[in-house]
């Protein structure tokens, strides 16, 4: 089995052998196994226990079981606590998810912390089993159906070339100590009712129903990888990007046939689910405006472009200026300067304001938009809706929304700020001082 193991390692590049490997073990018989045979190969380990003080007693037993035959070992331990029922409650998630999420932070702190170069879990081919089973309940595409990763970044599975019976052979024949989980007998949870119940009625089927359902997770992950060349090279011809901003060309994109599909790998990344790609797919030969929303993201049905971003924060505070120091308190980066009207020359530009000073009633204001606002654009006469002038600029949603407004006492509208003045600001024959403003 050892050579078996250092056979996985090699041929799948886990790992070189002058790496530093983080080993996550509970204490059960599959990490105490991998324990072992990291031990064995002579590699360079560490290791990393995690009480998620749910099983009482039981928990602090595991936890000093695994410290102690560390210190038999000499090989470095690391242990943490957590209050898991509290954290699952607080995140309003399972506790399984929970102890997850709680545990490859961690893990990740403790990687980074000691300078480790991969962590090392102790999941089998009974394991990718499972997930594929508890996958294929849940309606999951290929993503769920290739099973679990032998490597995922920095996490690797050393073990995915042994079966749970060919660990408890090897437990057996080195007589190697570990602590038994009861919790792992119950059927309260989903991973055990497939284990104890579901898959037992597969072997009667088929009595190599593990090494089957591997091997077709296999091929599902290579299918998996060469359907990702063709979603990324179609990607980029949909996707651009302007900072935080990502514009989906819509005209490219009904070009894609299963649409919904090529939706859902691209929007993947951003939590979008297919059920949001469908709906998505649905707005877009209506009107603009329809926003979608993930935990992360937000996306906005624009005219030409689907517009997808960051979750905007709650509306922005007003910020009052009431002296011209004051422009150092602004929401955006401005240099402000009051000059005097003398052999001035003008730029043109978006980011840059000429005022006449002499008009401008303090305090002043930097607010959003709001509907009824109403200015007169530089170089026009009459006034006109902020709304319409939005449009006539072909403002985005997202532009609208992260668009400053400067306004006098009065709440009169003097900058639209980076795109246009209000007409009754302008400098003039008869302006002596100018308040210039510009954004950087």
């Amino acid at each position: 089995m050892l050579s078996a193991f250092q056979n996985h390692i090699k041929s799948n590049r886990l790992f070189q052998p002058t790496d530093k490997i983080l080993l996550a073990v509970s204490g059960g018989k599959d990490s105490m196994a991998m324990l072992h045979l990291f031990v064995a190969a002579k590699f360079n380990i560490g290791v990393a226990h995690c009480n998620f003080q749910l099983r009482d007693k039981a928990a602090d037993e595991d936890e000093l079981f695994v410290q102690q035959t560390c210190q038999q070992l000499d090989i470095p331990f690391h242990s943490i606590r957590f209050d898991t029922a509290e954290y699952a409650e607080k995140n309003k998630i399972s506790t399984q998810m929970a102890a997850r999420e709680l545990r490859y932070n961690w893990f990740e702190e403790i990687k980074n912390t000691y300078h480790y170069h991969f962590i090392a879990t102790a999941h089998h081919q009974n394991d990718v089993a499972e997930t594929m089973l508890i996958n294929l309940t849940k309606g999951s595409g290929l993503s769920g159906l290739h099973g679990i990763k032998t490597k995922n970044n920095h996490i690797i599975r050393p073990l995915l070339c042994f079966t749970s019976d060919e660990i408890q052979q090897y437990i057996f024949t080195y007589q190697i100590s570990y602590r038994e989980d009861q919790s792992n007998t119950s059927v309260k949870y989903v991973r055990n009712k497939i284990r104890h119940k579901v898959l037992p009625k597969l072997v009667e089927i088929n009595p190599n129903i593990i090494e089957s359902l591997n091997k077709t997770a296999r091929h599902f992950s290579a299918t998996e990888n060469i359907l990702m060349q063709k979603i990324e090279a179609e990607k980029k011809r949909c996707f651009t990007t302007e900072k935080e901003l990502v514009k989906i060309n819509i005209e490219h994109l009904q070009q894609l046939h299963p649409l919904a599909t090529y939706l859902y790998y691209f929007l993947l990344p951003y939590h979008f689910n297919f059920d949001d790609c469908e709906q998505i797919v649905l707005s877009l030969d209506k009107n603009s405006g329809k926003q979608f929303f993930s935990t992360t993201h937000q996306l906005i049905k624009d005219r030409a472009f689907l517009l997808l971003s960051p979750k905007t924060a709650k509306q922005p505070e007003p910020i009052i200026i009431n002296t011209v120091n004051d422009f150092s308190k602004s929401p955006i980066n401005i240099k402000f300067e009051l000059i005097k009207n003398e052999n001035i020359t003008f730029k043109t530009a978006k980011n840059i304001a000429y005022l006449d000073a002499v008009k401008i009633a303090f305090p002043l204001c930097f607010r959003k938009w709001k509907e009824g606002d109403r200015f007169t654009p530089f170089g026009m006469k009459s006034k006109k809706k902020l709304s319409d002038y939005f449009i006539d600029e072909k403002f985005s949603i997202p532009e609208k929304e992260t668009t400053w407004l400067l306004t006098d006492k009065n709440d009169n509208i003097i900058w639209v700020v980076n795109s246009r003045t209000d007409n009754n600001f302008k400098v003039n024959s008869t302006t002596k001082t100018i308040l210039l403003l510009e954004t950087y």
